[in-house]
């Protein structure tokens, strides 16, 4: 697919626009026509550039996050766990939770949305906290057969979820911390 030849902040506002609109009505009633009305873009110019809704949307959730795992290396794994909370900030996780949610349900419905996610965003964070668990072994800091090295994604996301399932919250920097050290940091023998 040929790439972009918009200016970077051109892209930026484009997939602002995605995002918010996503918001406002939810996957399944965002259409290619609304994007394009919404940032004064052709159609065409969008099926160019993102090949469709689900690569776009992809795209946007990927250009939108404060920071890759793959790219935190604070020479502990406590230390790049706690980065990693460090760089997220509160009103937005509270703001994109109800868009993940959405995101989440959308997803048993739409094979490519689901495809898009897990090539554009999923897999390269599972990559990147692939590579900081795999220092955190070389550094002697987990054993490499913890079972737990295996779930810690799983974990991760759990946090998300069970959060509001259980408690009706959404999960913000300080349950994050404390979640951190008191349910995958012991996993790992941390």
């Amino acid at each position: 697919m040929a790439r972009s030849r918009l200016t970077p902040e051109r892209e930026a506002e484009l997939y602002g626009a995605v995002l918010d609109l996503l918001r406002e009505v939810g996957y399944d009633a965002v259409t290619m026509d609304a994007i394009a009305a919404r940032t004064r873009s052709s159609k065409a110019t969008l099926y160019r550039q993102w090949g469709g809704k689900p690569e776009l949307v992809a795209r946007a959730l990927r250009h939108d996050k404060p920071v890759m795992l793959g790219e935190i290396d604070t020479g502990s794994l406590r230390g790049d766990f706690h980065a990693m909370v460090d760089a997220a900030d509160d009103c937005r996780m509270d703001r994109d939770s109800a868009l993940m949610r959405g995101l989440a349900h959308a997803v048993h419905n739409n094979p490519e949305l689901h495809a898009a996610l897990r090539e554009l965003l999923i897999e390269p964070e599972v990559i990147g906290l692939d590579r900081l668990l795999q220092r955190a072994v070389e550094r002697g800091e987990v054993s490499a057969d913890r079972p737990a090295l295996k779930y810690v994604s799983h974990m991760l996301v759990g946090a998300f979820v069970a959060r509001q399932l259980i408690e009706d919250k959404n999960a913000d920097r300080e349950f994050l911390s404390d979640y951190l050290d008191a349910v995958v940091l012991p996993a790992l023998g941390v």
